[in-house]
């Protein structure tokens, strides 16, 4: 088996990744300290097309050198918008039937590998603070809320590889539906 070259990876421009047709799925960061993290999250959304990413509260926006460093340029081609208040947002999204889905740890939350996505809906993945976690009023006002599996001594992920798992998990799930 040989590795790749980066020339035979078949990888989109800019300007066909603009075009190409999207997953339902749009991202909220709901006042994410770390830029890191952010430019992760560009990131993942770039690999898995995904719609839109929302910025909320503190959470940082392009262009800064630390989201560049761990977007490689994705914040070129993912779609994003910042919005001072998550739950103006989350009001906006659902007026416009997008299924809201808070992934935290909460009681009844549905884990995510029960989670099945519904084909013709949109679904809104909002990811909370490092600390203290998605808010409460935006939990509450989820449609649904997922939580991520976990069996060691530390029920916690960084929000980057949180949405890696969680992204990845829903992009197969619909994939196998749409097609």
């Amino acid at each position: 088996m040989r590795k790749l070259k980066n020339s035979e990876l078949d990888r989109l421009s800019v300007e066909d990744f603009k075009q190409v047709e999207k997953k339902p799925i749009i991202i909220v960061l709901d006042n994410i300290r770390s830029l890191n993290n952010i430019g992760s999250v560009f990131r993942t959304s770039d690999a898995f097309l995904i719609e839109k990413i929302y910025l909320c509260g503190i959470t940082a926006t392009p262009p800064h050198k630390d989201i560049h460093k761990t977007a490689l340029g994705s914040t070129e081609t993912v779609d994003w918008e910042y919005v001072e208040n998550t739950m103006d947002l989350v009001d906006r999204l659902k007026a416009e039937n997008v299924k809201i889905c808070s992934i935290e740890q909460a009681e009844n939350a549905t884990m995510l590998d029960n989670f099945t996505p519904e084909a013709n809906t949109k679904y809104a993945l909002v990811f909370g603070n490092e600390v203290k976690g998605v808010a409460q009023k935006v939990v509450s006002a989820s449609d649904t809320v997922i939580e991520i599996p976990q069996y060691g001594t530390k029920h916690s992920l960084n929000i980057s590889v949180s949405c890696g798992v969680v992204v990845w998990d829903i992009f197969s799930k619909l994939k196998t539906i749409t097609e």
